[in-house]
């Protein structure tokens, strides 16, 4: 059914085109032909195909108009930091995404979740199927991240933790609380480009400090505190996004005592800690969440699908946060919420989280070399994560490169969308977890050629 509707979707199969005979759909997709009876029966039902007596199936849908994603490269939209998220989530399934930020679906624990979906059917608490949940969250789930962050030296009760319906809500939640508009923001530059969009919708004006392999750079971190006065500052301490650097123990100290003495209030964003062989420094943990927030989500390492996220922080702050979660999403998904926790607290979760590991470390070291083929070079080496940060050769414009590689079936993440200064024209952001198809190459080289 995905199959026929994905080609109708496409245009390869046009109103009134006949469809595959169900021998032949049989064959081709080595299923029964009992099994192409029911998908065929089924989208009969749905209006998409129709049959012709003695003659066969063909397809009854009208075009659907054309997504965003099929008419960007003609509508020259300003390459902005939605761009790679709009390419990479509309795009349809032969798209090629190396410049998304999640990792392949048949990466993720498949059979976990499915034995957490059977447990919940047969949960017995029916209001847990039908209700309304806590504002605060599941309890136990917030039980479960208490442990989890007590093993990185971070001592919270479960008081302290407010579950949300994914990490960017929970950096929206922290942003409504502690901002008014025309705030100042610092952000590392490069940094997560949904960073500098979520305080675009806060109107809230974000200052770039250059970023090194360590954190930011001490110096012009300081000298932006003196000059702007900033209100937050939102990073990513370990695994960062774009460059795949970790937070140094002496940088994350130096960034405290500034923040300390210039009254800062640090987010920090912790969504991917389970790729993390050796865990970096982590500012909250050393602030003791003082003036650090920390949030998170579960996206990365177990189901995008699963929209569930949490912020730690002070209990006064909890509280005025929940506030904010009522008035913008009333309560908690329990369903969701108790998924997650179905598949985390199972022991196969921890041996999933060290074969992600051991993946991405082949995936970046397939990729650095064939990136470097092509004249990329990486920024730094990463030792763990999805992300490489690559500099192209000769001054190269990355977004003509990204809007080249489009037209032709890859989705890539130029670098200004990472930077609020609009210095980082001559990168990309590549997920090595997202190019393991020579294709991504071929189309990469070609766009490059372009754009040259």
């Amino acid at each position: 059914m995905r199959t026929i509707r994905d080609r109708i979707a496409s245009r390869s199969l046009a109103p009134g085109a006949k469809i595959p005979s169900i021998r032949s759909a049989a064959e081709t997709m080595r299923v029964s032909k009992s099994t192409v009876v029911e998908a065929y029966e089924r989208l009969m039902a749905e209006g998409i195909i129709k049959s012709r007596p003695g003659s066969g199936f063909y397809s009854a849908a009208p075009l659907a108009p054309l997504s965003l994603a099929e008419i960007a490269p003609r509508l020259d939209r300003s390459i902005d930091p939605f761009w790679v998220s709009r390419q990479s989530l509309e795009a349809g399934g032969d798209m090629l995404k190396p410049g998304c930020g999640w990792l392949p679906s048949h990466w993720m624990p498949e059979e976990e979740i499915r034995r957490s979906l059977r447990s919940l059917a047969k949960l017995e608490d029916r209001t847990g199927l039908t209700d309304y949940g806590s504002p605060l969250g599941l309890s136990a789930l917030r039980q479960y991240l208490s442990r989890r962050m007590a093993e990185q030296d971070l001592h919270v009760t479960v008081e302290q933790i407010l579950l949300t319906d994914s990490g960017t809500q929970a950096i929206d939640l922290v942003c409504r609380l502690l901002l008014q508009p025309g705030d100042t923001v610092l952000v590392d530059d490069p940094c997560y480009f949904n960073f500098l969009a979520l305080l675009r919708a806060h109107q809230a004006k974000a200052v770039g400090v250059p970023y090194t392999a360590t954190g930011p750079d001490i110096s012009l971190f300081e000298q932006a505190l003196a000059d702007h006065r900033p209100r937050l500052y939102i990073t990513n301490s370990g695994l960062h996004n774009p460059t795949g650097a970790a937070l140094s123990a002496v940088t994350a100290h130096k960034v405290l005592k500034l923040a300390e003495k210039h009254d800062l209030i640090i987010v920090e964003d912790d969504i991917f800690a389970d790729f993390e062989i050796e865990p970096a420094p982590r500012l909250a943990a050393l602030d003791g969440l003082d003036r650090v927030v920390r949030v998170g989500s579960f996206s990365k390492a177990l189901s995008a699908s699963f929209r569930c996220g949490y912020v730690a922080s002070s209990r006064d702050w909890i509280d005025k946060l929940t506030d904010h979660r009522i008035a913008t999403g009333f309560s908690s998904s329990r369903l969701t919420e108790e998924l997650v926790l179905g598949v985390l607290s199972s022991g196969a979760y921890r041996k999933h989280r060290e074969i992600l590991r051991g993946r991405l470390a082949e995936a970046r070291a397939a990729t650095l070399p064939r990136l470097r083929a092509l004249g990329i070079e990486p920024w730094i080496e990463p030792r763990a994560g999805m992300f490489v940060w690559g500099r192209l050769p000769g001054g190269m414009d990355a977004a003509h490169v990204a809007r080249h590689a489009l037209a032709d079936g890859a989705v890539l993440a130029p670098g200004n969308v990472f930077s609020a200064s609009q210095t980082m024209t001559g990168f990309l952001r590549f997920n090595v977890a997202q190019c393991a198809d020579d294709r991504v190459f071929d189309i990469l080289e070609k766009a490059m050629r372009r754009a040259a």
